[in-house]
């Protein structure tokens, strides 16, 4: 199956289910002529509904299309006891017809299973694959069923039919009218609920609320006012503010501190002016001092020897 035509087919099944309500597996009523034609194609009857309606299915069978299998004469193309006992394998669908001598029509007897009460609805949501034109032509008139055959060993979807298309779009505007209803009715009660919390705050808020935003207007960009040259006025004022030291930076800077008051005070002397500094006094190690105490000591001597 080509890709275009599955996603199609895909799509179809999706808007049964929505629509309509069809769910997996799928319910498939399928005729003798059916069951005789892919025969003669040697066609898969079970996989070739599965992929055409891209689900699990439950193929079904009519008593009447049961007996026209049985009627059926041995020819060397079709093999009808293969037929019979294949049929025999899906779900017997009782017709309620097995009591006449002879069977009804496919066209007859699919009626009265699809729409027992003759009112133009599929209440039980068969799949009709019958390779029957006048049975396709009047399930069209039904709403909501879909209808399968086989085209030169291919088996095809017909798409939606009028009436269902009808019913399928009422459906659609019927939601999209109660979703309308809905959201106004949320928006009511959103505002009701805005309306007395703004009561409540205050007037002022809701004015602010109710006006509508400025826009920003949109042309073209100036330059960067950082990378600009500011003029030559506002340049001289810059300068003079920075030349210029404030009230309060001057106070500080008369003002001494507490380390040069403490300085002073040390510095000044007895009557009032200032000291001299006292000289820092060096201090020598005491093997030094010994060492020059001894040389001092040998002299004095020598003097005193030299004078005798």
């Amino acid at each position: 199956m080509r890709g275009k035509r599955s996603k199609q087919y895909r799509k179809l099944m999706q808007q049964y289910g929505l629509t309509f309500g069809f769910r997996e597996p799928y319910q498939v009523l399928v005729d003798a002529e059916m069951l005789q034609d892919t025969a003669r194609f040697k066609m898969d009857v079970e996989g070739g509904l599965r992929r055409t309606l891209h689900g699990e299915i439950k193929p079904m069978i009519t008593q009447c299309s049961m007996r026209h299998l049985y009627a059926l004469p041995s020819s060397p193309q079709v093999d009808a006891q293969a037929l019979i006992a294949l049929a025999r394998t899906f779900e017997r669908r009782r017709c309620d017809h097995h009591t006449l001598p002879s069977p009804l029509s496919t066209l007859d007897c699919l009626s009265s299973v699809v729409d027992p009460k003759s009112t133009n609805t599929n209440k039980h949501r068969y799949v009709v694959a019958s390779q029957d034109v006048g049975v396709r032509k009047a399930m069209r008139a039904k709403t909501g069923v879909p209808l399968v055959y086989v085209n030169r060993s291919v088996m095809v979807m017909e798409p939606m039919s009028e009436r269902s298309e009808v019913v399928r779009e009422g459906g659609e505007r019927g939601k999209l009218r109660s979703g309308l209803v809905g959201r106004k009715r949320k928006r009511e009660e959103v505002q009701a609920v805005a309306g007395e919390g703004g009561e409540r705050e205050g007037g002022a808020e809701a004015k602010t609320e109710d006006k509508p935003k400025k826009k920003r207007a949109r042309g073209p960009k100036g330059p960067n006012p950082l990378s600009i040259k500011k003029p030559k006025k506002q340049r001289e004022e810059e300068t003079v503010s920075k030349t210029a030291l404030p009230a309060t930076e001057k106070s500080l800077e008369e003002r001494p501190s507490i380390h040069h008051s403490t300085d002073e005070k040390e510095n000044v002397g007895p009557g009032g002016e200032p000291a001299a500094k006292r000289k820092r006094k060096r201090r020598h190690k005491p093997g030094v001092s010994t060492a020059a105490g001894s040389v001092g000591e040998g002299e004095r001597h020598a003097v005193d020897v030299s004078e005798s």
